[in-house]
């Protein structure tokens, strides 16, 4: 990833000196049991506890998510004086050269969440490994049904039609992508990624407990804006959960279940009344009147040729005390202990792709730096952490294995969709080449021994007063 040194030497002067003061005022922390030195080190450098000085908004309700031993304790303590980029996990291999990053503040007013990123303990070896008869863990430890909330009676909402040339999707490479601002996004918009999509949100869910969101906007927003709604599923749960706000998602391709139903005189699925859908280019300028109080971006990696501007849009068009929550993941895989190597088709595959997407001038690589574009934008009560997605059911934690499961499920499947764009328009790859070099990747992301992650960050703050 960009700017991973400095990232690195700057997180590892602030945790040695926040030790000290770690040590006395804030409990010990449950965390995984390793199994080799190097990662002990790597384990201590992650979970340090940061001493507690104010009660930041959410701060009690990020609690640890790396084990079920560590799900009932309480969230990390925080300060306000804590790092704005937490320490990095040891990678098997560094990204590609990507532009400089801006070298993140010194002190901040950003709080560090390190609960969400300890190392996760492998599985033992197929032969050994043992049953759970104790109730440890669950498949689905959120806890949440398959049947999906926004089934029920039919209600559309009244919209502009579309013209005909957004509805006609772009093809390209045997996909369909979107025709309004063609070419700015790198996914497809066709059914096996629109499944992908869902699995991926169920993914989110997963990994925070059933959760929505991270921010204290998880209860009490009125007028909620979701930047890239995709399918619309995070805004149609949103809404139901949520029934006195007004949730809008916006995106540039019609694929949410209001122009589809529209589309098809499909009966089957529905939008919730206080949730509604709207196609447009969020980087051009923002057509709406009224701010919002929350605003939420998720997998938005390489969307934007600058996300720091999109930062500061969203902190101008929310309302005083108003809430921007970010989540997203970054290329290439991570490795604690070696097994993800330089040889790998995996790590080539998304190497390759990270450069792409640098090439196209829209790079895939800044989550890292979501913090440092929140403070500089003006926001305050930050928030930041790094999380882990096995990229197989790997781990031995039962949680972390649960996620491991649904994470190969969201992309093995899709990996054509996810990097066919990117490689044939920004590393000069052809189709051919493409695929064959994601069934090599394919191999490696079904291997159990090979202990890799995808590295995931989630950061929100609030627009001052």
């Amino acid at each position: 990833m960009a700017g991973t040194g400095e990232e690195e030497r700057l997180a590892s002067s602030d945790v040695a000196a926040t030790t000290s003061a770690a040590a006395a005022a804030a409990p010990a922390k449950e965390t995984a049991p390793q199994e080799a030195a190097p990662q002990e080190a790597a384990k201590a450098a992650e979970t340090t506890a940061v001493p507690a000085a104010t009660e930041s908004a959410g701060a009690a309700k990020d609690a640890s998510i790396a084990s079920p031993a560590a799900t009932s304790t309480p969230a990390v303590a925080e300060s306000s004086t804590a790092a704005t980029v937490p320490a990095e996990s040891s990678s098997a291999a560094a990204a590609p050269a990507a532009p400089a990053a801006h070298p993140a503040p010194a002190a901040s007013s950003t709080i560090v969440d390190a609960s969400v990123s300890a190392p996760i303990e492998p599985a033992a070896p197929v032969g050994e490994q043992t049953t759970d008869t104790e109730g440890t863990g669950t498949d689905d430890a959120a806890g949440f049904s398959d049947v999906d909330s926004a089934v029920g009676s039919l209600s559309y909402s009244s919209l502009t039609s579309l013209t005909d040339s957004i509805r006609e999707f772009r093809h390209e490479n045997g996909r369909t992508y979107h025709s309004l601002s063609a070419g700015k996004y790198w996914c497809p918009n066709d059914d096996p990624e629109n499944s992908r999509l869902d699995i991926q949100h169920h993914a989110h869910r997963l990994t925070f407990d059933g959760a929505l969101c991270r921010c204290p906007k998880e209860s009490g927003a009125k007028r909620v804006l979701d930047l890239g709604t995709g399918t619309g599923i995070w805004a149609m749960e949103y809404a139901d959960e949520h029934p006195d706000a007004e949730v809008i998602g916006v995106d540039l391709s019609p694929i949410q279940p209001e122009f589809f139903c529209m589309a098809t005189d499909c009966v089957l699925v529905s939008v919730p009344p206080n949730c509604s859908f709207e196609v447009d280019d969020i980087e051009k300028e923002w057509t709406w009147t009224k701010p919002f109080d929350f605003i939420w971006w998720r997998a938005l990696l390489g969307c934007f040729s600058d996300a720091q501007a999109m930062v500061q849009k969203c902190f101008d068009n929310l309302e005083p005390g108003g809430y921007l929550e970010m989540h997203d993941g970054t290329f290439p895989p991570e490795c604690d202990d070696g097994t993800l190597t330089e040889d790998s088709a995996l790590l080539q595959l998304t190497k390759l792709a990270a450069q792409a997407s640098a090439n196209l001038g829209r790079p895939i690589d800044v989550s890292p730096q979501y913090a440092r574009m929140m403070e500089e934008a003006g926001f305050v009560d930050i928030v930041f952490a790094k999380y882990k997605w096995p990229t197989n059911p790997w781990p031995r934690d039962r949680k972390m294995k649960t996620i491991g499961y649904w994470t190969l499920a969201n992309v093995e499947p899709g990996l054509e969709g996810l990097f066919l764009a990117l490689l044939t328009r920004g590393a000069g790859m052809t189709k051919e080449e493409t695929m064959v070099l994601c069934a090599q990747a394919r191999n490696d992301l079904r291997n159990p021994n090979i202990h890799a992650y995808w590295p995931a960050y989630y950061c929100y703050g609030r627009k001052p007063e």
